[in-house]
C-alpha cells in the first residue's frame, strides 16, 4: 500500500466517524426536543402550586373537583364538604417535586399505549386525569396519570410487582414519562377526599333510643359515672343486662369513620321510608347528641369508580345526621379544704380541658345540616330491640347424681353446690393377721 491510498483511507475514516457523530448529534437533538425532561428532571420545570386553587380529577366514570373557599379545601359533588387538606396538599406537592426516571418519545396519540385512553371506559385503561387552574378559572396544568410500571421479580404477596408509573404532561407534545411514585392514593372517587372528622362521645353516661318510626323510647341506659355500668332503665327484678351487648355502648362511636356525605339532593331517593330511629347520647361533661338513623337503599349505593377491583356495595348503611350540644363549665368547684398549690395545677387543668372541650363542640357543630353515610357495623350495637339487651335465660343442664341438684340465676348463670367429700372406708385387718415378713 502506498502512500497515496494511506492518505485516502484515513479520509474516508475520518469521514465516516464524523457521519456517525453528527448522527448520533442528531438523535440526541431530535430526542431531547421531542421528550422536554430528562431522567432526573423534574416533570414541570415549574409547578405553580400556590397558584392553584381548584384541582379536577377525571376517571373512567367518576370525577371529583376539589375547590379552595376562604384558603380551605372543599369537594364540590358533596356539597361543598371540608376536603381533607393533607390529602389535597400532598398530591399537588408531590407532582411539584415529581422526577422523571426515563422519558418515551410519544405524541398524544399513543395515550393508549400507556393506560391514558381518555375514551376508554374501564379504569385500566383510562387511568386518571388531573387539572389544575387558579381562582379565575385558568389552567395552569395537567398530568394524567396511567399504567403501572411492573418489573420482572414478583411481589411478597404475589403476583406482578410495581416499581412506579407512566406519566404524561399535557404541556409536553413529545413525550411519555415513566415515574417511581405510583399515586396510590389519588382517586376519582369523592369520598376518598373527605375530611375525616366525625362525632366521638365521651364519657358516655345516658342513651336513649327510639323505636321505630316511633318517638317513644325503646329503651335508656344509665349509669352514674363513666366508670361504672349500664343500667336498664325500667328493668323488671327479673331482667339482667346482657354485658356482652351492653359494653360496646360505653364506647359508641369512639373509633367512627363515615363512608360518604350524601348530597341533600341525593337523600330522598336513597334511602327508606321505613325503620327512622332516633338516638340521644348524653356524657359526664355535658355534651349531647341528638342522631337520627335511617336505613340506606343498597341497591343505588356506586361502587368505587377507579379501582380495578370494585368491590359490591355493602348493604345494611344507614344515613345519619347529628346535632351536638353542651353545657360545659364556666368555672371549676373547689373543695373547701382545696390547698393552694393543688388548686393552681387543678385550675390549669381545667383551663386546658375547657379549651379541649370548646374546640371538640365547635368542630362537631359543623356536622349539623350534613347527611353521613355509615356502615351497618357502626351503628349495630346501638341498634339493638330493648329484649336483645337481657341475658336470655339458659336451661339447666341434664341433673347428674353425682354433683347433686343446680340453681339457676337471674342472667343465665347455673350456680352448682358444694359437693361433699366421700372418705372411702378403712379395712382392718384381724387381729391374728401375721405381720408383714414374718415379724412381729
Amino acid at each position: 500500500m502506498n502512500k497515496r491510498q494511506v492518505i485516502i483511507f484515513w479520509v474516508i475514516a475520518i469521514v465516516l466517524g464524523a457521519a456517525v457523530a453528527t448522527l448520533k448529534l442528531t438523535r440526541q437533538q431530535t430526542i431531547r426536543s421531542a421528550t422536554l425532561r430528562a431522567p432526573g428532571q423534574t416533570l414541570f420545570a415549574s409547578f405553580p402550586a400556590t397558584d392553584i386553587a381548584t384541582v379536577e380529577i377525571q376517571g373512567a366514570a367518576a370525577a371529583v373537583t376539589m375547590v379552595k373557599k376562604d384558603g380551605k379545601w372543599t369537594v364540590a359533588q358533596r356539597d361543598s364538604y371540608p376536603a381533607n387538606p393533607t390529602y389535597v396538599n400532598e398530591f399537588i406537592r408531590t407532582l411539584g417535586e415529581l422526577k422523571v426516571t426515563r422519558g418515551m418519545e410519544a405524541g398524544p396519540s399513543n395515550a393508549a399505549r400507556f393506560g391514558m385512553d381518555e375514551s376508554a371506559t374501564q379504569p385500566a385503561e383510562r387511568g386518571l386525569t388531573a387539572t389544575f387552574k387558579d381562582a379565575a378559572g385558568k389552567e395552569l396544568a395537567k398530568v394524567s396519570l396511567g399504567k403501572n410500571i411492573e418489573n420482572a421479580a414478583a411481589s411478597p404477596m404475589g403476583g406482578p410487582n410495581a416499581v412506579g408509573r407512566y406519566v404524561r404532561n399535557h404541556a409536553d407534545p413529545g413525550g411519555f414519562y415513566a415515574v417511581n411514585e405510583m399515586f396510590m392514593s389519588v382517586s376519582a372517587d369523592a369520598p376518598r377526599w373527605l375530611a375525616d372528622d366525625f362525632i366521638s362521645p365521651e364519657k358516655i353516661q345516658t342513651i336513649t333510643l327510639s323505636q321505630k318510626d316511633k318517638d317513644e323510647p325503646a329503651w335508656k341506659l344509665t349509669r352514674e359515672s363513666e366508670t361504672a355500668e349500664f343500667k336498664l332503665e325500667g328493668a323488671a327484678a327479673t331482667e339482667v343486662l346482657d354485658t356482652t351487648a351492653v359494653s360496646p355502648l360505653k364506647n359508641l362511636f369512639s373509633f367512627a369513620r363515615f363512608e360518604d356525605v350524601v348530597p341533600a339532593d341525593k337523600v330522598a331517593a336513597r334511602a327508606e321510608t321505613t325503620g327512622k330511629r332516633t338516638a340521644v347520647i348524653q356524657t359526664v361533661e355535658g355534651f349531647t347528641y341528638t342522631i337520627a338513623l335511617t336505613p340506606a337503599k343498597a341497591s343505588v349505593i356506586p361502587p368505587p369508580a377507579d379501582l380495578d377491583n370494585p368491590q359490591p356495595p355493602s348493604a345494611g348503611n344507614y344515613f345519619l345526621t347529628v346535632t351536638v350540644t353542651a353545657e360545659l363549665p364556666k368555672e371549676r368547684k373547689k373543695a373547701a379544704d382545696e390547698k393552694p398549690e393543688d388548686a393552681t395545677t387543678k385550675d390549669a387543668a381545667f383551663t386546658e380541658r375547657l379549651k379541649t372541650l370548646t374546640d371538640k363542640l365547635a368542630k362537631e357543630k359543623s356536622l349539623a345540616g350534613r347527611t353521613f353515610e355509615v356502615g351497618k357495623n357502626t351503628v349495630d350495637a346501638l341498634l339493638k330491640d330493648r329484649d336483645q339487651l337481657i341475658a336470655k335465660a339458659t336451661p339447666p343442664p341434664a341433673a347428674d347424681p353425682n354433683t347433686g341438684s343446680v340453681q339457676q340465676l337471674p342472667g343465665g348463670i347455673i350456680a352448682t353446690p358444694p359437693v361433699e367429700a366421700v372418705t372411702p372406708p378403712v379395712t382392718v385387718p384381724p387381729a391374728d393377721t401375721a405381720p408383714p415378713d414374718g415379724k412381729e
